[in-house]
């Protein structure tokens, strides 16, 4: 074995496998398998044109190098972007952490307690911040929070307003730039019409329903808006205000005006900038808008035994359940840095994030002081971190703080604006006054030892009401306590460093140490999204070539890394195809065909982008019905916009008609959208634009190793054929995008850049052949296991030779003569230490496994063992008694060391089925959860055990 070929490393099956597996699917050899698997005519005719993989020694050195060519400056741009200090007992035991970053979106709440406990944490910081009372568990970034408001408040005018027509929506000019650019995005398909002014001149007129506010500006002038939101409310005007989270530590929180959202994002609690991302945004709301708030919400319920537990809330607001009709994408969130960032606070505790936000505000008063001193002009009247400077001579001050390695924001060609920070310390502070002193010609030395007790805020928006004094936020501030804490909690999480998570359409792969280690280093991870170009070469190096390496393996002209979710990504992809129709003088053309077996997040993203979703069916064996959609394409041809597809399907299947598919919607004038989720079937095997494709999103955080982190980071990048290209995002700071690009997509010029190192380091250690090996062993893998449970479960759909890509979809509605249905089959599958594969979806009743080519034959035997066990376990139960192992899994240690067991069945079979799950035993810490109750009974912050127990 060669110990330098990272193929080796990430792909489990060994040459010692090979025959094994090979006789029970019944072929020679690999290429016979994918010869059945893939049409003939899809097949890439040459191996990708990528170099050879290099080794896992040499990629870290590579990356070591790029670093170098990062300048990392002082930086004081803010903007929303604030250096931050991350907690080393965080990083170590979160974000370097397996144990929390392999993990899966908490769906499947028995073996999510402890990241379940960890977002509780953070909606409740959220809620006691902001003076509202609901949050969610995170959203993407500020700006697409803000875009998220207006939405939201859009879809909640009142009834006379909806008929009325009132479609105005008034943004104070203090918004920040990025934030502007996404409302433009999200306003335009929804017929929202923007009106940007000055907050102290709106007229509150009946054409407006709501406004958007920034809390400080842009430039840091802080404003009382406690009149303006009087004044709206009186007009039924909604106000959402954006909002600085460290600065509510300070001023008055925007729910003590009566606002109806707060946004905002909580990269400076903890969250290295990473030029530009992932960063978790916050939305917080009144529990009015419970139904309509986006994304996921935490909140407490009971399990079987009536002892308290956690799940995800209301999940019938959300595109997996609602389809078109959805108020909720779950799919754009940040788990990992949410869970940081709530951590952040429980260590410093209400306490510590004043002395922060204190010592962040005693050094713009100093600075601020001593610039006036001098003779500049300090613009801002009342301000939390950041200073307005009238300076007269911005390029000589530039060049001044270029030289010292500084990074200030130019307003104009008159003035700057400063944003100190938490890692602003006295010396730094020292050494701006030093370079004005120099600026200036001032000739008197003033320096600081201590910051001025001074405050320019004023008493009326000094915060009074005290906020998290709950108990976790005042218990775990030594290292010792926290770590104890998060070890405490990721017990109770089950993810990939334990066992394989076959979740089918998600796919749960490795995630390589040597992909992950460069994120914590500091010159990937202090650098500011909007920092001059030629500071950041090294980052710009890696996004270019991941681009170029994206193009390759897709056949594409061009890629975004811009948005950072594959919903995002759809929504990107669908604005793009909508731009080029406009150009082309088509703008009428809005209908999105979409096949019944589609992504949830599919039809959801076609009807934000303003387009009408139009339905297709699928056939008895679950391929998009040809008759139908040629129907329907006659039906709609003048105004069709674009067909979305999966490939291969979601039901797990090549479709052989693909091609004859996209020439039908290319016929007929329409664009050929397909979803990526499924690539890791696809890459270097065939390709989106040999299918005909013309624009496709990749969930970088599936096919290409950016691990899911418990429901986020995620990367959703969007590649293009050539006629697509002039129209891929902007962005309002820093220049990126097509010739015609569309506004924002997200806040960040790259996304979420810093995990973009993860896919780049992904692919090129795996290189061209490394790639192709990885996707034949994700379909050898899968159709291995489809023949291990032939006979036993039934696959709903196969390929015409009866061939699997790389999932497949096992029926288990016969099983319901047992009296067992799905859910018990995927609770019954913890107690044997398994995460369940995709419940119910895309067909009811069902399981969806992916086992991807990071699983070895082992594992997959382990997986497949427990399957035919629970198969066995499903013949012995009966509709008439429901006192058996499936209905009462999972099996608690609680449950198993009671001192009563009345049940038909041993302790030794409920707890260790198999004899592998003595040496590795995962003990669920709740039994099944009330899912009626938690929705009937919605607690979303940290309360005391009493108080919901008696609701």
């Amino acid at each position: 074995m060669n110990t330098e070929v990272f193929a080796a490393r990430h792909i489990g099956i060994t040459e010692r496998d090979l025959p094994h597996m090979l006789e029970t699917i019944g072929v020679e050899n690999v290429e016979q398998l994918i010869n059945e698997t893939i049409p003939d005519d899809i097949k890439l005719k040459k191996p990708l044109n990528l170099p050879e993989g290099i080794s896992e020694h040499e990629f870290l050195n590579h990356l070591q190098d790029l670093a170098k060519k990062n300048k990392v400056f002082k930086t004081y741009i803010g903007l929303g972007y604030h250096e931050s200090l991350t907690p080393s007992v965080i990083k170590r035991n979160i974000l370097e952490n397996p144990g929390w970053y392999t993990a899966y979106t908490p769906y499947q709440a028995e073996i999510a307690q402890g990241r379940l406990e960890a977002l509780l944490n953070f909606q409740t910081m959220v809620s006691d911040l902001t003076g509202m009372e609901l949050a969610n568990a995170s959203l993407l970034d500020e700006s697409t929070a803000a875009a998220e408001a207006m939405s939201m408040l859009f879809e909640v005018r009142s009834r006379q307003q909806k008929k009325g027509g009132v479609v105005k929506f008034f943004v104070s000019e203090e918004i920040l730039p990025q934030t502007m650019s996404l409302l433009e995005t999200r306003a335009i398909p929804l017929g929202i019409e923007l009106v940007v002014g000055d907050h102290e001149a709106f007229d509150f007129s009946d054409e407006f329903f709501g406004a958007l506010l920034q809390y400080p500006g842009k430039h840091g002038q802080v404003n009382d808006y406690a009149s303006f939101v009087e004044k709206a409310k009186a007009k039924e005007i909604k106000v959402a205000v954006a909002a600085d989270i460290l600065s509510l530590v300070m001023l008055t929180p925007p729910g003590e005006w009566g606002v109806d959202a707060v946004v905002g994002t909580t990269q400076r609690f903890g969250i290295p900038l990473g030029y530009g991302g992932p960063h978790a945004a916050f939305f917080a709301t009144k529990e009015a808008y419970k139904r309509n708030i986006p994304g996921r919400i935490i909140g407490i319920t009971r399990d079987t035994d009536g002892n308290p537990a956690l799940r995800m809330a209301l999940q019938t607001r959300e595109q997996h359940i609602k389809r078109d009709k959805a108020t909720s994408n779950i799919c754009t969130a940040q788990v990992l840095l949410a869970v940081m960032a709530g951590m952040y606070a429980v260590y410093h505790g209400p306490e510590g994030l004043k002395y922060i936000a204190q010592k962040v505000h005693q050094h713009a008063c100093t600075l601020s002081r001593a610039v006036e001193k001098f003779g500049l002009k300090q613009l801002n009247t009342s301000f939390f971190d950041t200073l307005k400077i009238e300076v007269g001579d911005v390029v000589k001050i530039k060049e001044m703080a270029e030289s010292s390695s500084i990074n200030f924001n130019y307003v104009d060609e008159k003035t700057i604006s400063i944003s100190l920070n938490e890692a602003t310390s006295k010396e730094d502070v020292n050494k701006l006054i030093k370079m004005f002193m120099l600026f200036t010609g001032y000739k008197e030395d003033m320096f600081i030892e201590n910051g001025i007790d001074d405050s320019k805020i004023p008493s009326t928006l000094k915060r009074q009401a005290p906020f998290m004094e709950h108990e976790v936020f005042n218990s775990y501030h030594s290292e010792t306590e926290l770590m104890r804490y998060i070890k405490k909690l990721e017990r109770k999480d089950l993810a990939l460093n334990q066992s394989m998570i076959s979740l089918g359409s998600c796919t749960m792969k490795l995630n390589a140490a040597s992909e992950m280690l460069p994120l914590s280093w500091a010159e990937w991870g202090n650098i500011h999204p909007f920092v001059p170009i030629n500071q950041a070469e090294g980052y710009q190096e890696v996004l270019k070539s991941l681009e170029e390496q994206l193009n390759v393996i897709t056949g594409f002209s061009a890629t975004s890394l811009q948005p950072n979710s594959g919903a995002q990504g759809e929504y990107a992809g669908l604005m793009v195809i909508r731009a080029y129709h406009k150009s082309r003088g088509e703008e009428h053309r809005n209908i999105c065909l979409i096949p019944a077996s589609a992504h949830g997040t599919n039809p959801a993203s076609a009807v934000m982008a303003g387009m009408k979703v139009v339905v297709t069916k699928t056939d008895e064996k679950g391929n998009i019905d040809m008759d139908d959609l040629a129907e329907k394409v006659e039906q709609h041809a003048d105004n069709l916009a674009a067909l979305m597809v999966t490939y291969p399907s979601t039901h797990g299947v090549f479709e052989s008609s693909i091609k004859q598919i996209t020439k039908l919607i290319h016929d007929n004038g329409g664009q050929v959208y397909m979803d990526g989720a499924n690539m890791n079937a696809q890459v270097g095997l065939t390709n989106p634009a040999t299918i005909g494709a013309d624009v496709c999103h990749l969930n970088l955080h599936k096919t290409f190793a950016i691990p899911h982190g418990g429901g986020g980071p995620g990367v959703g990048p969007i590649c293009v054929a050539e006629q697509l290209k002039p129209f891929l995002p902007s962005n309002p700071v820093i220049e990126t995008g097509g010739e015609n690009a569309i506004t924002a997509i997200s806040a960040a010029p790259w996304g979420s850049s810093l995990v973009c190192l993860i896919s780049y380091g992904y692919i090129k250690m795996l290189g061209s052949e490394g790639l192709t090996k990885a996707t034949e062993a994700a379909i050898l893998n899968a159709n291995y296991i489809k023949d291990r449970l032939k006979g036993k479960f039934d696959v709903l759909y196969t390929g015409e030779r009866g061939r699997a890509a790389h999932e497949m979809i096992i029926d288990c509605r016969p099983f319901k003569t047992n009296g067992i249905e799905v859910t018990d089959i995927a609770k019954r599958l913890i107690d044997y230490g398994f995460h369940a594969p995709t419940v119910s979806f895309p067909v009811a009743g069902t399981l969806m496994i992916e086992p991807t080519e990071s699983e070895s034959r082992a594992e997959l035997d382990r997986f497949c063992d427990a399957l035919l066990a629970i198969r066995e376990e499903i013949d012995e139960a009966s509709a008439d008694e429901t006192d058996n192992v499936l209905k009462n899994a999972p099996h608690t240690l609680g449950m198993l060391t009671s001192d009563s067991w009345s049940h038909p069945y041993s302790r030794e079979k409920a707890a260790f089925p198999l004899p592998y799950v003595a040496e590795n035993k995962f003990w669920p810490s709740i039994r099944r959860t009330d899912e009626a109750f938690g929705d009937r009974n919605l607690m979303c912050t940290c309360t005391p055990i009493e108080e919901y127990m008696e609701a």
